[in-house]
């Protein structure tokens, strides 16, 4: 009982916080269409921000765990590998073996990551968490950008996927931290105290706006796709790579974290990206919407099953 109620509690907020957001945009009043700009703030401003603020604000000793990120890398290639091998033996139309292939490997670790890791683990020091964006966030991006051109025809730019990666906010905010935290540098008063308050900003921004991006008319169209992505994003993969984490040893807010990785819905970021890069954005925007939906509910089931069985 006592497992159950700290994973309800953990997973309740993030429906909660997702409904005030879809009853927004029903009333008008963040509509739909502005939702991939508002969500740039987000990225720009507020989440560097409460990355920095982690990995900052962390125990040296506890913040860096090889084994947590050498099996973050593992966990999102292991996953990426898979998702190719099923689109291509499943799927012929190229406008969607890209956008599949990324609904079921990325997820939205970034926005979920940290807020269920810290209400998971009350009190826990999340700096493990906040420094697998380091890793996990350039994978995300660069493997996103190889699929999607591949499966339009095109020849990756290498030079140019480093680029974006270096200039991407998340990993910007992350890398000063760390640089931050292993010189033991200390910012004024008056600047540290602006950060911690913008710290708890951006996830209930996000996931607010996570809730004001639902469109559930329209998801029919896609049935089939929809079905094999999402069991593929929040059962059989989550499923697997959790289970070899727990056989790894791997326990405490890390573990939490990665349920986040690997349990959580596809990332927003890949429907703003397929409309950029080309591919079937309508099925991507209808993936990111279903995904988020069923994922409070599979969310809550992996946090209560490794509960119960002690990863944290």
């Amino acid at each position: 009982m006592e497992s159950f109620l700290v994973c309800f509690r953990a997973v309740a907020p993030l429906f909660f916080i997702m409904a005030l957001g879809y009853l927004a945009q029903r009333t008008g009043i963040v509509p739909r269409e502005s939702v991939p700009k508002l969500n740039k703030i987000g990225f720009r401003f507020f989440i560097p921000f409460t990355l920095f603020y982690n990995i900052y604000t962390s125990d040296t000793s506890h913040a860096i765990q090889p084994k947590l990120l050498l099996f973050s890398l593992f966990a999102v290639l292991g996953e990426y590998a898979l998702a190719v091998v099923y689109v291509l033996l499943t799927e012929k139309d190229p406008e969607k073996q890209g956008v599949k292939i990324q609904g079921i490997y990325r997820s939205n670790f970034v926005l979920v990551g940290l807020p269920l890791a810290s209400a998971l683990v009350e009190g826990a020091d999340l700096g493990p968490v906040a420094l697998m964006v380091v890793i996990i966030v350039p994978l995300f991006n660069a493997l996103a950008v190889i699929t999607l051109e591949v499966f339009h025809g095109k020849k990756p730019d290498l030079g140019r996927v480093l680029l974006n990666i270096a200039k991407n906010p998340l990993i910007v905010g992350s890398a000063v931290g760390l640089v931050f935290l292993l010189t033991h540098l200390r910012l004024p008063v008056v600047l540290e105290s602006t950060i911690r308050q913008i710290s708890p900003v951006s996830n209930v921004y996000m996931i607010f706006l996570l809730g004001a991006f639902f469109r559930i008319g329209g998801l029919g169209r896609y049935r089939k796709d929809l079905i094999q992505v999402t069991l593929g994003r929040l059962v059989v993969l989550p499923g697997l790579f959790l289970t070899i984490a727990y056989l790894l040893g791997i326990r405490g807010v890390g573990f939490a974290g990665m349920i986040g990785v690997l349990g959580s819905a596809t990332a927003v970021g890949s429907f703003t990206m397929t409309q950029e890069m080309g591919g079937d954005s309508e099925l991507a925007g209808d993936i990111v919407v279903i995904t988020s939906l069923l994922c409070i509910f599979t969310l809550f089931g992996w946090s209560f099953l490794f509960k119960t069985l002690g990863a944290f």
